[in-house]
């Protein structure tokens, strides 16, 4: 479970920095159905791009932890979760989006719990730390 972990963290790392990357790079053109939306949601969707390439190296932050912190899965797959809440919404509100949008709903949908549930699992098996003996020079 710890390697599912690892590579998991890992991949939803750089996966979040690329298409972050790609959406300020393309603005409304890396969104499916958006090519018409106008200099204001392009200027949101750029800003909105570099945001998510930001919780993309947080992933990959954790992912580089020895252990891999749990709290941390935790909160960045809470922030996963709230996204494809936000994407129902949407779709209650607004009726279907791209076919695209579907897909990343379920994977969002599918993904957070899974990361809820892998979250401790480096720190559960790590070795307990062991206090730091006291400096001598420091005693009375």
């Amino acid at each position: 479970m710890v390697r599912t972990l690892r590579v998991l963290t890992s991949l939803t790392g750089w996966a979040c920095v690329a298409i972050g990357l790609f959406h300020v790079a393309l603005g409304n053109a890396a969104l499916p159905g958006a090519g018409s939306a106008g200099a204001t949601v392009d200027s949101w969707g750029r800003f909105m791009g570099a945001g998510f390439a930001g919780y993309g190296l947080a992933w990959l932050w954790a992912a580089r932890q020895r252990p891999v912190p749990a709290r941390t899965v935790r909160w960045l797959a809470g922030v996963f979760l709230l996204g494809a809440v936000g994407r129902l919404l949407s779709l209650a509100v607004h009726g279907r989006p791209h076919w695209f949008q579907i897909v990343l709903t379920v994977i969002e949908l599918l993904l957070a719990p899974v990361f809820l549930l892998l979250a401790d699992a480096d720190e559960n098996t790590a070795p307990a730390q062991s206090p730091r003996p006291a400096d001598p020079s420091t005693a009375p």
